[in-house]
């Protein structure tokens, strides 16, 4: 018996061992690096620039096949902007009548030389406010009486993003709202598109975006983000395929545990059958 309960533990520990290395994400989002994103469009100096890096495979920023057809999915910029608001919405044609957002970058002038910034995902797509902000960090030392060794603290700053390229590109007078004149089955010619990676080579290949942005939990960017709801744009296909993914990454681990399952239901039956075998021969003598 003690056996046989090894043997179901193992069953457990591999199934779920299987969970957390599977190569399917969790949220369709998760093949979108809202980081990287982030750190293309610091070193843009225009918003056309911006749409043509963001599209590039070498950039490691994208892996997005939302209509499941094999290849990734262009990606166009349309800046919606109202006086001191600017909100940059990334969006995937599906087909030639419907279009999926994936995140709004938020910008908003807040005084003279002064921005704030923040990229935040769609609903449809990432857990609800998932948001993603550019940051910086200062360390100052505290020297205290006594025998106690001096502390380092490290405290968190807000990134005024005034001076980025692409910033500064946006709110020159001469700025020209853009709109990327790109749509479904109409591409630039520099634009391959690629057979998206497995999500585990996805996820290491856009992690050094992640070294300068992360995750923040709350909202400061509430007058673009008003700008930009009335003209959200999501569509159920993309849900449709999230599900779907969601619903292969469960049937392969129900698949796999019950193959792990049933293999050792014979490893166990055969370890009984020969513990029987040698207590009749036991018996005998």
């Amino acid at each position: 018996m003690k056996k046989l309960l090894s043997i179901l533990c193992a069953v457990f520990i591999a199934t779920t061992t299987f969970a957390q290395t599977t190569t399917l994400p969790k949220n369709a989002g998760d093949n979108f690096s809202l980081e990287g994103a982030l750190a293309l469009f610091k070193k843009s100096k225009s918003i056309e620039e911006f749409e043509i890096l963001i599209n590039e495979e070498s950039n490691n920023v994208t892996n997005l096949d939302l209509n499941n057809d094999g290849t990734t999915d262009y990606i166009a910029i349309e800046d919606i902007t109202d006086t001191n608001s600017h909100v940059l919405v990334l969006s995937i044609d599906l087909n030639a009548n419907t279009k999926q957002d994936i995140a709004t970058i938020n910008i908003e002038k807040t005084s003279n030389e002064q921005a704030i910034l923040q990229i935040i995902g769609a609903a449809d797509l990432y857990p609800e406010n998932t948001i993603v902000e550019p940051f910086e960090t200062t360390e100052s030392i505290q020297i205290s009486k006594g025998p106690n060794a001096p502390k380092i603290e490290i405290t968190q700053l807000f990134v005024n993003v005034w001076f980025w390229p692409s910033v500064q590109f946006i709110y020159a007078p001469s700025y020209v709202t853009w709109r990327s004149p790109y749509r479904w089955a109409f591409y630039p010619k520099w634009y391959r598109p690629w057979k998206p990676f497995g999500y585990r080579t996805f996820y290491v290949r856009c992690a050094p975006h992640r070294i300068y942005y992360h995750k923040a939990l709350n909202f400061r960017v509430a007058a673009s983000q008003n700008l930009y709801k009335p003209r959200r744009q999501y569509n159920s296909m993309a849900q449709r395929n999230q599900q779907r993914t969601k619903s292969i990454k469960n049937n392969s681990n129900r698949s796999v545990e019950k193959t792990i399952i049933n293999r050792n239901k014979e490893q166990a039956t055969k370890y009984i059958k020969v513990k029987n075998n040698r207590s009749r021969a036991n018996g005998r003598r």
